[in-house]
């Protein structure tokens, strides 16, 4: 699928300011007319960021960060602040040396050859993932941020879904050992029990996501149920990857601003504006196949390339979501999911 991205430094390229390869079927076009109106808004978020981390080594958090993340972090402020807002960045400063004690021990050899068949799986068509041998790519990198993270958290080793995530967090933090903490800290704090073995977490929240649609939109749940949809079929890649290699890079930059600060809330509305954006097709859809066809473009669409107008609407137009009622919903859908484990 089509990557994007707000650097204008590759102009016409074959190849995006992240390094992903546009495709055939890129549209130029298209792409030049959204970032002609979204370089003025990178210059006036810029603007707005600068007071709080220039010259800063931490970013306390508060109403206005919150607010800030959600409408965006400048490229060169995100190592910061994501690690900051995070808890990630504390956490390092705790234990300055664990990740380069994690690299001494010996990985289990199931873990190791799990790790290593997915590294040439992750981001393919992009230019800093495409050899392990490169010594400015990021194969051997990941290699090492995936080996660290199974050695501190044997209950999880190393799961699908976690080469993107890393693999992306490599590619915008530049550096093995904030990755692996931030990595830690997504797993532990902010997505707790995500990639646990039995992925009863996870699935709990696509269930979860179900059920918020019968809140918001029952007449499409309603029309979606007669057509026997499992939310399963839908939502694992979205959560598992936190849309990474879902939707176009820069969509999935500025979903990550607002996670790292709020955690899986964020997913959530960002699941519930796709079905919303695409509830009309939905509707029309008269088989079970045909809403999974519609599920399968729903990521393509133009409404998430221009990512600035898609996150304005994730948190206008979802509506209250107050944390309570989700977690009791959370909790019955996590009860729903192991009574038919």
């Amino acid at each position: 699928m089509a990557k994007t991205s707000g650097n204008q430094r590759f102009g016409h390229s074959k190849v995006d300011g992240y390094g992903f390869e546009r495709p055939e079927e890129f549209d130029e076009k298209s792409y030049e007319e959204f970032m002609s109106t979204y370089l003025m808004v990178l210059a006036r978020r810029a603007a707005r960021w600068r007071p709080l981390v220039v010259g800063q080594d931490s970013v306390p958090k508060s109403a206005k960060v919150k607010r800030f993340c959600r409408k965006g972090v400048p490229g060169e402020h995100r190592p910061l602040v994501w690690m900051e807002v995070s808890g990630a960045g504390d956490r390092m400063r705790e234990e300055p040396g664990l990740f380069k004690r994690l690299l001494t021990q010996k990985l289990d050899a199931t873990v190791k050859d799990a790790i290593m068949l997915d590294l040439n799986r992750t981001f393919p068509e992009n230019i800093y993932f495409a050899n392990i041998q490169d010594p400015a790519g990021l194969q051997k990198p990941l290699k090492h941020v995936l080996s660290a993270f199974a050695l501190h958290n044997p209950h999880i080793g190393y799961c699908q879904g976690l080469n993107f995530v890393a693999g992306m967090m490599l590619l915008i933090l530049r550096s093995e050992e904030k990755t692996f903490w931030l990595l830690d800290t997504l797993t532990r704090q902010l997505l707790p029990d995500f990639y646990a073995a039995d992925m009863v977490a996870v699935k709990a929240e696509q269930e979860l996501l179900g059920d918020i649609i019968k809140w918001k939109l029952p007449s499409l749940y309603a029309h979606l149920e007669q057509q026997e949809l499992h939310w399963s079929l839908v939502g694992m890649k979205w959560f598992i990857c936190l849309f990474a290699d879902v939707l176009p890079v820069e969509t999935v930059l500025r979903i990550w601003d607002a996670v790292f600060y709020e955690g899986s809330k964020v997913l959530l509305r960002v699941a519930l504006m796709l079905v919303k954006k695409n509830e009309r097709a939905l509707m029309a859809a008269d088989s079970l196949a045909k809403a999974l066809d519609v599920f399968k473009v729903v990521v393509t669409q133009p409404t998430v390339v221009n990512c600035h107008a898609f996150m304005e609407s994730v948190f206008k137009e979802t509506g209250s979501m107050p944390g309570a009622r989700l977690q009791r919903m959370r909790e019955e859908c996590t009860r729903r999911v192991q009574g038919e484990s």
